[in-house]
């Protein structure tokens, strides 16, 4: 199942080639396929436009995964790392990892509680007090197996844990990736370019580049977004909920949308019976936020799969909003190719 493959692989910021190469390998009989010096990778459906009535598009989808990376390896073989991306420290402790490219078996760990004091219980485990734990009797051994440098990532088996639920690691954003992979089997008119980017957890970096290269007409990006509907949290407050449809962007910390590709995109969903939400906190940043800035200005719309807890060891989400999220994009473009697109 390619969605299992894509959340079960080693993607780290910088460390993208894993996923990479499984996406490669669904299109290398029939796409062209390129990947850039910064290791973005671009899919052509080949259709070159042959009239001004044709609309370029850019399908957007990022390749990489919070995790970790070993920053050194002390006498006793633990290892120390910092993040990569944005994670709680609060989700790290007694977290099974892989680590580097032998994907060595590894657990993070803590001074016991046994042996805390009452005030070390009270504050938050930090960065600073946890460490990988991979087996090793000293410095010598756990150097035969990792590097300094080397990244790690979450240990986490993709499963569907119901009809309707699915539970995996880096659902931000292999969710992405495995829609885009979906939409452009289909084959489309429109001449279209699916680009899976790097380094989004880490500054947005590859999207900007790719953006550049591709400078289409219009760029959809597909993410995996946090949902809010969880135990203590007020319902006013919701950024998105399981199962109400894909989520769309209207405003984040990196983008503003333009007001009029927001409706034509609700009027699509209403008109295909498509459900949809709104994305309701204006928080965080996507791909979007660099690409609807480049070059002269790129008509961006983000829309996205609510899941809840991503950056974390393990997310849910919904196998309807996934199929929801396809359907909409499909009518878009479909709409495009048949009416052309105009701010």
């Amino acid at each position: 199942m390619l969605l299992k493959d894509l959340s079960e692989a080693f993607g780290v910021s910088g460390a993208e080639g894993e996923v990479r190469d499984i996406l490669k390998m669904q299109f290398k009989d029939y796409a062209n396929i390129k990947t850039d010096v910064l290791g973005n990778l671009f899919i052509n459906n080949n259709n070159k436009i042959d009239n001004q009535n044709k609309i370029s598009i850019m399908l957007c989808a990022h390749m990489d995964e919070v995790g970790l990376i070993i920053k050194s390896i002390d006498e006793n073989g633990w290892l120390k790392f910092n993040t990569v991306g944005g994670i709680d420290s609060r989700v790290l402790i007694s977290k099974c990892v892989v680590v580097g490219p032998k994907k060595i078996k590894g657990v993070i760990g803590a001074k016991a509680i046994h042996l805390q004091e009452p005030k070390e219980r009270e504050r938050p485990l930090r960065i600073d007090n946890l460490y990988i734990d991979i087996g090793a009797k000293d410095k010598e051994e756990a150097e035969n197996l990792v590097r300094v440098g080397d990244y790690a990532v979450f240990d986490t088996k993709f499963e569907k844990i119901n009809e309707h639920m699915i539970k995996g690691k880096a659902f931000d954003d292999r969710i992405g990736c495995y829609i885009l992979c979906e939409l452009i089997k289909k084959r489309y008119k429109t001449p279209l370019t699916a680009v899976f980017t790097v380094q989004e957890e880490v500054g947005l970096r590859g999207s900007a580049v790719a953006a550049y290269n591709v400078n289409p007409d219009l760029a959809i990006v597909v993410e995996g977004t946090f949902a809010s509907d969880i135990p203590e949290s007020n319902e006013i407050e919701y950024c998105t909920t399981l199962g109400e449809g894909p989520a769309i962007t209207f405003m984040d910390s990196t983008y503003i949308a333009d007001k009029k590709i927001i409706e034509w995109v609700k009027n699509i969903a209403n008109k295909c019976n498509i459900s949809y939400q709104l994305k309701r906190t204006a928080s965080g940043g996507t791909d979007g936020g660099r690409i609807y800035i480049t070059r002269q200005g790129i008509p961006t719309i983000i829309i996205s799969v609510p899941c809840r807890y991503i950056h974390s060891p393990v997310s849910l989400a919904c196998i309807k909003d996934i199929k929801n999220t396809i359907n909409l994009i499909n009518a878009l473009i479909l709409d495009i190719e048949e009416r052309g697109f105009k701010l």
